[in-house]
């Protein structure tokens, strides 16, 4: 694939109309964007007459999204979705009425082989969202193996974490995707009718971990709770476990819906207000989706809407 993006290519992101439902934007309403990507749902929110400050960390989506924010009037701001109260505040923007993350890397990174995100093309041992800091071959050459181990199995649930962790290490130093690829490969064995390559697992694992993806979901949506007005919206698309997880106990615990204990022990004194209205049921592709885009199989859409309520000291906590 071309390495530059048509300006004029359209991008339909996965959810698009479920994840405008849950907005239901008003126009002339704030909306943020926290992962502008190709600016699918920046364009969307904007053509509903919506005020719309994307987020993106990545440089090349905002050196390439410029064309399409100016088109619609979007503000384009450079920047980890984690910092948007800060970095909104910068602007003079302290409260906005709905919030739309889209987690996980982004078609665009996936596609071009420079950036070292995917196993189906060789390029650099990358995988930086930001393009700075550590990447995955710093990683990997300087890790030891069980701290390899422990982040192949935690993001990436690899049973086999151990015997890739080992010939990583054996195979030092990596440098190119290809090589990462076929060390996992001949790790775990391969055969070219399986569905799914082994190497799936560790490559999804090794970028969560250098990009602090967990992290930086959780300190977004504390963001998002702040920057909320009451009857804000927040919409968010997962697309595996461990980010839906995060996603789901934070909407249960901030609506009120972590369990009333047992009859048995003494009553418990009353928790805070919660600051999200029971979450709506969760939503996911249709089939008719599901024919366009094979991508959708695996997102998950998660909404709630902000209360009045306050935020407490609970909302620091993990």
């Amino acid at each position: 694939m071309n390495d530059a993006v048509s300006a004029t290519a359209p991008h339909i992101p996965v959810l698009l109309a479920e994840v405008l439902d849950a907005l239901a934007i008003t126009p002339g309403e704030i909306h943020v964007d926290g992962t502008f990507g190709a600016g699918g749902y920046s364009s969307a929110m904007a053509m509903a007459q919506a005020q719309v400050f994307a987020f993106d960390r990545d440089p090349d989506a905002i050196r390439e999204g410029q064309v399409v924010a100016d088109a619609h009037g979007i503000t384009l701001i450079a920047g980890e979705f984690s910092r948007m109260v800060e970095l909104l505040a910068e602007r003079g923007i302290a409260r906005v009425s709905g919030i739309t993350l889209d987690i996980g890397v982004s078609s665009m990174q996936l596609d071009r082989a420079s950036r070292g995100f995917s196993f189906q093309a060789d390029g650099p041992l990358d995988m930086t969202m930001s393009q700075d800091g550590m990447n995955a071959a710093d990683f990997l050459n300087s890790a030891s193996e069980e701290e390899i181990a422990n982040v192949i199995y935690r993001y990436g649930d690899e049973p086999r974490s151990r015997r890739v962790a080992r010939a990583i290490v054996e195979a030092r130093p990596l440098e190119r995707t290809a090589q990462l690829a076929a060390v996992v490969r001949r790790a775990l064995g391969h055969k070219p009718h399986d569905k799914k390559d082994p190497a799936t697992r560790t490559f999804q694992a090794i970028r969560i971990h250098v990009n602090q993806e967990l992290e930086e979901l959780e300190r977004a949506l504390d963001a998002a709770e702040e920057l909320l007005e009451e009857g804000g919206r927040l919409a968010i698309v997962t697309f595996h476990s461990l980010e839906d997880r995060i996603v789901k106990q934070f909407l249960r615990n901030r609506s009120g819906g972590e369990g009333v204990g047992s009859r048995h022990l003494p009553e418990r004194a009353a928790g805070p207000q919660p600051t999200f209205a029971k979450p709506a049921k969760a939503v996911r592709a249709s089939e008719a989706e599901l024919a366009r885009n094979p991508r959708a199989r695996s997102a998950t859409l998660r909404a709630a809407i902000r209360t009045a309520a306050p935020i407490s000291s609970r909302s620091s906590q993990p």
